[in-house]
């Protein structure tokens, strides 16, 4: 039998930690999970620690993980390096253990593993203390404030966090994967085009992620058409009196983000002032392709052609570089 051991009332490093294991550790997807005060080890002190060199414990014909608990490999609470967390130990085992065997792991999602747990490795430091705009309520919606509220809500209902949190997990994956993604699509593929309120970016791609990451760096329009649908998505920039500064996103540390974010910085530093409408493209559009359905949301911010909200919507017949030629003269 396999166990996974972390401590109750688990935190996000140790539920991080579990779901590493049991999603990218070969033959442990359905290990059983225990949880015990926190430091302890688990049965009652008849699985004492057989062998401190590997994370893995043969008990009979049990095996055994600790983690965040229990003072073994995967416990970081005997160090106080502060770049070092039970998640980044777990996932530095599981990337020596694939090393040695096959792994479906590729490269992408292993870019996104490590940024996931880059995040975890801050919050169990406390260090979101030092994320911009720190006290601001968007935090609450955090997985960390979900979790902290699941525990008011659901008190000593461990095996519920473990479950709830990991299936956050799995989507926090993918959507980390998209954004590595988009960042790609974002320097390779996207067309720069300019406008008089500032520079905008289109692209013919099946990931919306681009849109909301194009917006993030400082572009005052995004459009983006679905090459397998035909759809169309385009995208202002808010009102400045929504959001009175821009700023540019925090510098990263990865080399390979670091032109990313030159642009994005450049770009601000060309956005006007003026409050764009995208009414009159929603006229030119409406004229060159009448037979196609067209949205102009209420903030006149959003246009849409074709939406899987609503898939009776006809797609366009339009290219990327018409509806672009049509936004840069709005």
């Amino acid at each position: 039998m396999k166990y996974i051991v972390t401590h109750s009332s688990p935190d996000l490093d140790a539920i991080t930690s579990v779901w590493l294991i049991k999603r990218f550790l070969q033959g442990w997807e359905d290990a059983v999970c225990q949880f015990v005060p926190a430091g302890e080890r688990s049965g009652n002190g008849k699985w004492q620690m057989a062998n401190g060199k590997s994370p893995i414990e043969k008990i009979g014909d049990d095996e055994i993980i600790h983690v965040d608990t229990g003072l073994g490999p995967l416990d970081h609470h005997q160090t106080a390096d502060t770049n070092v967390c039970a998640a980044s130990l777990t996932l530095d085992f599981i990337k020596r253990t694939i090393n040695n065997q096959q792994s479906t792991i590729n490269k992408e999602k292993l870019e996104a593993l490590k940024r996931m747990v880059k995040v975890v490795v801050d919050i169990d430091h406390f260090k979101e203390v030092f994320w911009k705009d720190p006290t601001a309520d968007y935090h609450e919606f955090s997985l960390v404030g979900i979790l902290d509220g699941l525990k008011v809500m659901k008190p000593d209902q461990d095996d519920y966090y473990l479950k709830f949190v990991m299936q956050c997990l799995d989507a926090i994956l993918h959507q980390f994967e998209n954004r590595i993604w988009a960042e790609q699509e974002i320097k390779d593929n996207g067309k720069v085009f300019n406008t008089r309120f500032g520079k905008g970016i289109g692209f013919e791609t099946i990931n919306d992620t681009v849109i909301k990451l194009s917006q993030k760096m400082g572009y005052v329009i995004a459009v983006r058409k679905d090459p397998r649908k035909g759809y169309v998505r385009v995208k202002a920039m808010p009102s400045q009196a929504q959001n009175s500064k821009l700023v540019p996103p925090a510098k990263p540390s990865r080399r390979r983000e670091a032109s990313l974010w030159r642009s994005a910085v450049a770009t601000l530093g060309k956005t006007q002032d003026s409050d764009i409408d995208l009414t009159l493209a929603y006229e030119k559009l409406k004229k060159m392709d009448p037979e196609a359905t067209w949205f102009l949301h209420v903030g006149r911010k959003m246009l849409l052609n074709g939406s899987v909200k609503n898939p009776k919507m006809r797609p366009t017949k339009l290219s990327l570089s018409d509806i672009i030629k049509v936004l840069e003269k709005i």
